[in-house]
């Protein structure tokens, strides 16, 4: 399963004390294919980094890096889906790598329930959460 994942979301999921922590933990045991491009790449870092310092950002990505499920993405096209040019680099990538989801909780992308091409299927946190739940039923 093709994953791009919004910043804020990978942000709260980091911590072990997050309610939202098994987004993190499905990540790092393989459960989905995170898929970024070096624009995300880079906004992960800015934003972890203003939050949880500089040098925790770089470990944190060269985590992501590391990580056998992490697809590195180069988007070709711009498609202009979204109102604020900083949030369509996560459409582009999902669009480019044919992603299953985009998981966001910013209000801006519920605007792509309405585009009917390209497709790209939006999934709220708790959706999110709820799907990871029923993947780790089945194993």
């Amino acid at each position: 399963m093709k994953i791009v994942l919004d910043t804020n979301l990978l942000l709260v999921s980091i911590s072990r004390r997050s309610e939202t922590h098994r987004i993190f933990e499905a990540l790092l045991d393989g459960t989905y294919d995170l898929c970024v491009s070096t624009e995300i790449l880079l906004e992960y870092e800015e934003i972890i980094g203003r939050e949880m310092g500089a040098t925790f950002a770089a470990e944190v990505i060269d985590l992501l890096l590391d990580l056998p499920n992490t697809r590195r993405v180069e988007r070709y096209f711009e498609w202009h889906l979204l109102g604020d040019a900083d949030d369509n680099k996560f459409a582009d990538c999902a669009v480019a790598v044919g992603a299953d989801y985009l998981v966001s909780e910013d209000r801006d992308f519920r605007r792509l329930e309405q585009v009917p091409f390209p497709k790209i299927h939006l999934l709220r946190k708790d959706e999110f959460l709820g799907l990871l739940e029923s993947l780790s039923t089945e194993k």
